[in-house]
């Protein structure tokens, strides 16, 4: 078992995972995550609002059983309530205009007994390498905007905790996951971080005051080198009928984001 999925197992492997709708999927990069950490599952469901990430989520999960994307809105797509028994969502809250309704809305579709789980990234606490990957998170979060799309900064570990205590889950779990063992200058890393960087800048086009970031933060990246931020992964069960209970939050350590 490598380190991703024995972390995945670490948080994940107490629940059944039954019906599991993954949201905002887009390339089915969580996919892995939930399959090798669950118990079992029955199907996993990715839904995802743009077509064109269909063949890399098909590609990325075709050796999984189970697994099928569905394309749509998950804020506006017609789903049962209580239909499934697992919901997620992975990176994706800081892509919504407000993720309490997400949060909301995944409450709702989860049974009673249910789980819910949330990973995401966060910004605080971090080392210097992992916050040139937060440096040019936000400077993306300044381009998206300014030419038509949806980007949040990232939150801190403070407000993701805080926005998932207020569903009323129970029995959570969290996880924080990071890997700090590789070159931070490691080539690969390295090659995809300014490639995004290039084109984000090529995205910025005539908007000076955002074009003019890419130079600093290629000139970080050649310095500091970069690791990624730590992911925050909560999972917690929706109150009703349930297995014998534990009270509060229960750490699961974890190491390595691969």
């Amino acid at each position: 078992m490598d380190d991703i999925a024995a972390d995945a197992h670490r948080i994940l492997g107490h629940i059944n995972g039954g019906r599991v709708l993954d949201v905002a999927t887009g390339r089915g990069g969580f996919i892995a995550f939930l399959a090798d950490g669950l118990a079992d599952y029955d199907e996993i469901v990715g839904i995802e609002i743009d077509a064109d990430r269909q063949a890399a989520f098909e590609a990325a999960t075709a050796r999984r059983r189970g697994v099928r994307f569905v394309l749509g809105d998950f804020l506006g797509t017609a789903l049962e309530l209580g239909s499934f028994d697992t919901v997620a969502v992975s990176d994706s809250l800081h892509h919504f205009d407000d993720p309490v309704p997400v949060l909301r809305r995944m409450l709702d579709l989860v049974r009673p007994g249910g789980w819910v789980v949330v990973a995401e990234m966060y910004r605080d606490g971090q080392t210097d390498a992992q916050l040139t990957e937060v440096a040019v998170h936000d400077w993306m979060a300044e381009v998206d905007p300014a030419t038509g799309g949806v980007h949040r900064p990232t939150f801190t570990r403070a407000e993701i905790v805080a926005m998932v205590d207020a569903l009323g889950l129970e029995d959570i779990r969290t996880l924080d996951r990071r890997n700090l063992l590789v070159d931070p200058h490691d080539a690969d890393a390295v090659r995809t971080i300014a490639d995004v960087i290039d084109r984000y800048a090529a995205k910025a086009g005539d908007h000076a005051d955002l074009a003019r970031r890419a130079p600093e933060l290629r000139a970080r990246l050649a310095e500091v080198g970069v690791h990624e931020a730590t992911i925050l992964v909560l999972a917690g069960r929706r109150s009703g009928s349930k297995p014998e209970r534990s009270s509060g939050y229960a750490a699961v350590q974890g190491t390595s984001l691969g």
